[in-house]
């Protein structure tokens, strides 16, 4: 593939080459020595707008992981804050030989406008754009519930082996999150049925065209989807124009409504397991008894991240030059 902006990019069989490469570098990483020689020699920029300490550390530990150098770029203390345009920047880091530059940046569009523009001659991968995509995120979050569904111990027998009619609610602020617009088309696309549960004032106009049901009642959704997966998103509060912003009435109403605890963690099918892209607010919309419950495998996607953005860097850097899009 040329460049990862957007899961709406992915075809199925692309999506499950990914997931199945990912497979492939977690092994690696079950050895003493975990590096391997693939990017020698290749030279992978992190090029971020936004504050991210996971995405950025887990971008920089794939490449590394593949022997690749890595140039870390920050906006702040940088020309850009001086003024200096996306186009500038990108050229200045294509003067220096850049392969691949992986961007996050608070405008939707940014990296797609990067790779498209002829600013770049290297591969552009998305790291999240505004309120739009995620897709590594989302890649890394089929990877795992994959794992847990299908995997050894899981329950192929029920699935297919990509996801096909897992049931995965998606449970938050969906109006701020590229993490919900990412999941819910990749899980479509790999044969899940997605739900989306929000205070009617956290769901995106025009969502009820989205591959994917809209419901306000959290516990009705529980009691009749009886999920396989529940994803917790944050709530953005950053994105509000103050703690609440008019959003809803209190955090503790939120909680009270939407929030995942001990007694909704109850009601879940045995084998269901819980998901949150992190960072978290306990409290908010996820408790303790949830967020560290063995039902969590919230730490667990953190360290499935790097195997899926390892196979990213490697499909894009490495893999075959077939013309294919992954």
């Amino acid at each position: 593939m040329k460049h990862l902006l957007s899961v709406a990019d992915l075809t199925r069989e692309d999506a499950v080459r990914i997931l199945d490469t990912a497979a492939q570098m977690a092994a690696t990483q079950e050895r003493e020595i975990k590096k391997l020689p693939t990017l020698r020699g290749r030279t992978v920029v992190n090029l971020f707008f936004e504050d991210s300490t996971r995405t950025r550390i887990s971008f920089e530990t794939a490449a590394k992981r593949l022997s690749a150098d890595v140039i870390n770029f920050s906006a702040k203390g940088s020309s850009v804050s001086k003024g200096e345009s996306l186009k500038d920047t990108a050229l200045t880091l294509q003067a220096m030989g850049a392969d691949a530059v992986v961007i996050r940046h608070q405008a939707s569009g940014a990296p797609h406008t990067l790779a498209t523009a002829g600013w770049t001659r290297g591969a552009v991968v998305n790291a999240g754009d505004g309120m739009h995509q995620h897709p590594t995120q989302a890649l890394l979050d089929a990877y795992t519930l994959r794992r847990h569904l299908v995997g050894d111990g899981g329950r192929a027998d029920v699935y297919g082996r990509d996801l096909e009619g897992a049931r995965v609610v998606l449970v938050g602020d969906v109006l701020h999150s590229r993490v919900a617009r990412s999941n819910v088309g990749l899980l479509h696309t790999l044969g899940a049925e997605v739900v989306l549960v929000a205070p009617p004032t956290l769901v995106p106009v025009g969502a009820g065209a989205w591959p994917a049901r809209v419901s306000y009642d959290l516990d009705a959704t529980l009691a009749q989807v009886r999920p396989d997966a529940v994803m917790m998103l944050r709530v953005q509060r950053e994105r509000m124009s103050s703690a609440g912003g008019g959003f809803f009435p209190s955090p503790l109403e939120y909680a009270r409504r939407y929030g995942l605890d001990a007694r909704r963690l109850a009601a879940l099918p045995d084998h269901a397991v819980v998901l949150h892209p992190g960072p978290m607010n306990r409290g908010l919309e996820i408790t303790a008894d949830a967020a560290d419950s063995p039902r969590s495998v919230i730490v667990e996607q953190v360290a499935n991240g790097v195997a899926v953005r390892m196979a990213v860097l490697y499909l894009l850097l490495a893999g075959r030059n077939d013309g294919s899009a992954a």
